[in-house]
């Protein structure tokens, strides 16, 4: 396929050169009536990068909630005056959402608040079920009416069915995980607890710290406990159920074992923040190693090394450090301009790249670049960041990617929705370097990628390098689940 090929077939705009996670859940639990509001306002800023749509948080003040949930981003969500209206109460939860759903958007924002005669309850996930189609169709038989098109809001009525049928929500939410198939890793507030749960493969990481009064505070990322200045204290086993009350902190275990640990490994190539640690591992070590593995399997005579912004960065590290070859500053990033940049004209869109990145000329011009980034998904933001370089005189330009080609669709929380949108099912490696126009090209292999974290024995899902998914997942005659996906950008540039 030549390259003005490639602008055919598929859409040229959005941020196609990283692939996104749904979202991020935060949680907190105090004793006494405190300002639980700012904690997680502060607690969804630093986990901003796992959604950058949506945003919500549910103040709970003794069974009284109050809650505000909008789209944009946490800041425009929650200026001062509609933070404070949140009150004061005992227990938090917050979220922040990635879901490319057009008009859908607001009213998929979460946590989501349901009501049922033994109280209320507000729940916030991170993942997707892939039985969801299936729940969701029994729940419509027995009369329950989705207000949304999330798995989030078929987890709240799977909880809520079993909650009046038992006398503790923790109850509940154990009979609820024997139907629920997938990756979620949720954050629920009863009218008197705070309840964090995990699924029995731990797709999605969860944490639990402590702030300084004995508060116990629950965070998809350990930067979210950082940010409050709570003390990381663990991980959320997966399987395992945790609940904070009056009474202190109890864990019930009974789901954990009953599947094998398949963590996301995306979340220490990308996902995560890299000042975060996830079941025991540096998510900023894993990026440099993954560099490291890359200069091992890929090597190539050059003057400098350079990463994209910002998860390259690491990776360039780790090859610069390996190779022995220079690490420079290759791109400045346009920090104000975030994921939600529209270019209201094509010709301004095929300018999208430029002014979010822009290369630095005396870094990178007369000399041969070795170019590091986490993935390349269709291939078309990839292809105009090369581009830019050469405009900007680099004489070579030898990518490597740490991570392996993806091939496969992902059902636990990526938005990997289609394999046919996916460039490496199409072409061979040394078609993709044409087509993107780079020297040369190299991946991170399979066997190395599983080795990034330092608690390699956990096990990772690696099924978007090749299929061999941990769960059942869905038929071909329920991928209309993903259609929610699809930005309704995408679906007019697709026409």
């Amino acid at each position: 396929m030549a390259r003005s090929d490639l602008d055919k077939a598929a859409p040229a705009a959005g941020d196609d050169r990283h692939l996104h996670e749904e979202c991020g859940v935060f949680g907190v639990y105090s004793n006494v009536t405190t300002d639980v509001a700012s904690l997680a306002y502060y607690a969804l800023y630093a986990l901003q990068h796992r959604g950058q749509e949506s945003a919500g948080i549910v103040v709970n003040d003794d069974g009284l909630f109050r809650s505000w949930r909008d789209v944009g981003l946490v800041s425009d969500v929650f200026p001062k005056e509609r933070l404070r209206s949140l009150g004061l109460g005992n227990i938090a939860v917050g979220h922040v959402r990635y879901g490319t759903t057009g008009s859908d958007n607001k009213r998929n924002v979460q946590p989501i608040l349901v009501n049922h005669y033994k109280g209320r309850m507000a729940l916030a996930h991170n993942g997707n079920l892939t039985n969801s189609q299936e729940l969701r169709l029994q729940l419509e038989s027995q009369g329950s009416i989705f207000h949304t098109t999330t798995d989030s809001e078929v987890i709240a009525y799977i909880i809520v069915q079993e909650r009046l049928k038992h006398g503790s929500i923790e109850e509940a939410v154990s009979t609820a995980m024997d139907r629920l198939v997938g990756a979620y890793s949720l954050v629920i507030s009863s009218p008197s607890k705070l309840i964090a749960v995990r699924d029995p493969h731990g797709f999605r990481p969860l944490c639990m710290g402590r702030l300084k009064d004995g508060s116990v505070v629950f965070a998809s990322e350990s930067c979210g406990l950082d940010a409050v200045g709570a003390s990381f204290e663990r991980d959320i086993l997966p399987g395992e159920i945790v609940v904070a009350d009056k009474n202190g902190v109890k864990s019930d275990r009974s789901h954990c074992g009953i599947a094998p640990r398949r963590l996301c490994v995306f979340e220490f190539i990308y996902f995560a923040r890299p000042d975060s640690v996830i079941d025991g591992s540096s998510v900023h070590v894993a990026r440099q190693r993954a560099g490291a593995f890359l200069a091992l399997e890929h090597p190539v005579q050059a003057d400098i090394v350079i990463g994209v912004p910002d998860s390259g960065l690491d990776a360039a590290m780790g090859y610069a450090r390996q190779s022995g070859i220079p690490y420079g500053m290759g791109f400045i990033k346009n920090k104000y301009i975030g994921r939600t940049f529209i270019s209201p004209t094509q010709d301004m869109r095929e300018n999208e790249v430029s002014i979010k990145l822009n290369p630095i000329r005396s870094v990178v011009e007369g000399k041969r670049v070795v170019l590091i980034d986490d993935s390349i998904v269709r291939g078309t933001t990839c292809r105009r960041t090369i581009d830019l370089l050469r405009k900007a005189g680099a004489k070579e330009i030898h990518m490597r990617v740490s991570a392996p080609p993806f091939v496969s669709e992902c059902y636990y929380g990526t938005d990997i929705d289609d394999k046919n949108k996916l460039i490496a099912n199409h072409h061979t490696v040394a078609e993709i370097a044409e087509i993107i126009g780079v020297d040369s090209l190299g991946y991170l292999s399979l066997s190395d990628v599983v080795k990034l974290a330092d608690h390699t024995e956990s096990g990772f899902c690696t099924a978007c390098f090749g299929g061999g998914y941990p769960t059942p997942i869905p038929q071909d005659s329920n991928k209309d689940r993903f259609e929610c996906k699809i930005s309704e950008r995408e679906k007019q540039e697709s026409v």
